[in-house]
């Protein structure tokens, strides 16, 4: 297997490159080389994993690291399948160390075992971000049409659309191209804003890449398959397949993906309306859950792609089929959450409306929910207008009268005027600098009511970072790298310097997945088996583990949290231990104690329930000591 990482290193400004070794060892995968990197050259950096192109099942992730526009910190974003591809560059990463005078295209090939061609050629975005399905879809059809003549295979594509220019959270996206021609089931490295970076930082909008060089990659399956026999009794496709059950289909719920499982079991745990249905009773949430989401909403969702099997992979073999379609719309649970129920759209048709303008803007999808979500209540509060707001309508948000078609279309075309306002900088929405910052601007003018109805994590002056879709206060932790599963979602509850240290636990095991390139879909082996496979192959188990702790120490040594600035921040944890104890009924004592401190001063206990949190995870993540 290859001793050492090939990072080559591209100046956009003047096209010049240059290829540097590192020894596999110093540096593991992607994430601790791109955090050295990124301290270094405040560099973009795109790479593969040491088992991209091997035969183990989700290793072909892409990893995008670097400082992000939106968190302000270090971070780490990925896509599926998209390292593949890669893998036949023969270079373990690229890292962007300049600027492109004009946006442009990054043109990597490499033909054979010869060297890697680099281009670095401007391209009209306006001109291709109106092609076709338009933005980020637009610009791939262009780059396609003007480079796949030159690749002996078909090569891949990553592209931002209008958001990465206007806001600092564009998101890259990706498809397989298949034939020549892109396929519908896109993949984005989403979370952080890292299309923004790339094009802001970087001028480049769009890398193309491919190539037939041929490398060492791991394809013994008899040796794999003794591994999985030693610890599970069973050959690795096996232990794979039953590892990635709900991503494909899960009987239990007769529904597969996340959407599907998602909305098959939140029952009163869903989060609608921006978050308003938090302060709902129990039957009344349960009662959203039952007239909308499972006759409609997900009725039409396992109609449409689970009974007729629309369902791909990212663009790497996998037993997962984890990419949900229904025609040319990918269905995953937090895109279809924040821009459905969290936006008040429960009908499928809608939601499509709605996510397929935010993907074709180039939005990390998620963020885009929460910050439409927002926006769409200080419109109703009456706190913003639509002349403000640059929009033609308020939003249809009542629960009791709700009609899950006419009133999921209305909110979805308000959605895509406000993603138009958001692009064009219509009226007061200017986000180019966050929407935190607007936020605060425009509380200034307006009271404070602005700010406390968004649900947000803060970092730094500058930092902020729309939660996962989970109501569980693990997901507003202050760990140093958010809006990733870096954190403990589950619902059961922890004590605040418990879940913290339980936090730490989960971004240490979640960067070994991340620093291999591994998919965390395939995560029921992949946390137990890839140090014992490093050890394997590299002879060097011990010394991953220790990487991935230091990496894990490194990145906590500028977390920068800031204590939850929303109200509505400690609504969402304040219900949450509330619900627990009453409705779930669990008796742990400290629960009790913290639900009974929330009620009686909220600011107080939310402060001390933070701090220890905190407390737990510095206490975790020490290998620097």
């Amino acid at each position: 297997m290859e001793s050492a990482q090939r990072v080559l290193f591209v100046d956009p400004s003047t096209g010049f490159y240059r290829l540097r070794r590192y020894r596999v060892g110093d540096y593991f995968g992607p994430v601790d080389l791109g955090i050295h990197l990124s301290d270094r050259h405040r560099s973009l950096n795109i790479g593969a994993g040491l088992f991209a192109g091997s035969i183990l099942p989700g290793s072909n992730r892409l990893v995008v690291t670097g400082f992000s526009p939106a968190w302000r910190g270090f971070y780490v974003s990925s896509l599926g399948g998209a390292a593949l591809v890669f893998d036949n560059l023969g270079i373990s990463m690229v890292s962007l160390v300049g600027k492109a005078p004009t946006p442009s295209v990054l043109y990597l090939n490499r033909r054979h075992g010869e060297e890697i061609d680099v281009e670095v050629v401007p391209v009209d975005l306006p001109r291709a971000f109106g092609r076709g399905r338009g933005g980020v879809y637009g610009l791939m059809e262009e780059v396609l049409e003007r480079f796949a003549s030159r690749y002996e295979t078909d090569p891949r594509v990553l592209a931002v659309g209008p958001a990465a220019a206007s806001t600092d959270f564009g998101a890259i996206g990706s498809a397989p191209v298949v034939k020549g021609k892109l396929t519908h089931a896109d993949t984005w490295a989403g979370r952080g804003g890292m299309g923004s970076k790339m094009l802001q930082e970087h001028g480049v909008a769009a890398v193309i890449y491919g190539g037939t060089y041929v490398d060492e990659d791991f394809r013994d399956r008899k040796v794999a398959d003794s591994w999985f026999q030693a610890r599970y009794e069973k050959k690795l496709a096996t232990k794979d397949f039953e590892a990635t059950t709900k991503y494909r289909f899960d009987p239990k719920f007769e529904t597969g993906g996340t959407f599907g499982v998602n909305f098959a079991t939140v029952q009163g745990r869903l989060m609608a309306f921006n978050y308003r249905t938090l302060a709902l009773p129990e039957n009344e949430r349960v009662g959203l859950w039952e007239r909308l989401v499972v006759p409609h909403y997900l009725a039409q969702f396992n109609e449409e792609t689970i009974a007729k099997r629309q369902q791909s992979t990212c663009g790497e073999p996998c037993a997962a089929v984890c990419k949900k379609l229904r025609d040319e719309y990918k269905k995953d649970f937090e895109p279809y959450q924040t821009m459905g129920p969290l936006c008040g759209v429960f009908d499928q048709r809608a939601a499509e409306l709605l996510n397929g303008a935010a993907d074709a803007a180039g939005f990390d999808a998620i963020s885009a929910g929460g910050v439409l979500a927002w926006l769409m209540e200080c419109l109703l509060a009456g706190e913003l207008t639509p002349e403000e707001l640059g929009v033609t309508r308020l939003p249809r948000w009542e629960p009791s009268t709700f009609d899950a078609v006419a009133d999921s279309r209305h909110n979805a075309e308000l959605g895509v005027e406000l993603i138009g306002s958001i692009l064009g900088k219509r009226g007061l929405l200017d986000l180019s600098e966050g929407p935190r910052k607007w936020g605060r601007r425009v509380a200034r003018e307006k009271g404070t009511r602005v700010l406390d109805r968004f649900v947000y994590l803060a970092s730094g002056r500058r930092g902020w970072m729309v939660p996962n879709q989970y109501w569980t206060p693990g997901a507003l932790a202050p760990m140093p790298m958010m809006g990733k599963y870096y954190m403990f979602y589950g619902p059961e509850f922890f004590p605040p310097r418990t879940l913290g240290r339980v936090c730490a636990e989960r971004m240490m095991a979640e960067l070994a997945i991340d620093d291999l390139g591994v998919c965390r879909f395939h995560r029921g082996w992949a946390e137990e088996m890839l140090p014992e496979i490093v050890g394997s192959v590299y002879g060097m188990k011990d010394e991953y583990l220790k990487a991935i702790a230091v990496t894990a120490s490194r990145i906590n040594s500028r977390n920068a949290s800031v204590f939850w600035e929303s109200e509505r921040d400690l609504d969402f944890v304040a219900s949450y231990l509330s619900r627990r104890r009453d409705v779930e009924k669990d008796p742990d004592p400290e629960l009790a104690r913290w639900a009974e401190a929330f009620e009686k001063d909220r600011h107080e206990a939310a402060l001390s329930f933070w701090y220890e949190t905190r407390k737990g995870i510095d206490e975790s993540l020490r290998a620097f000591l």
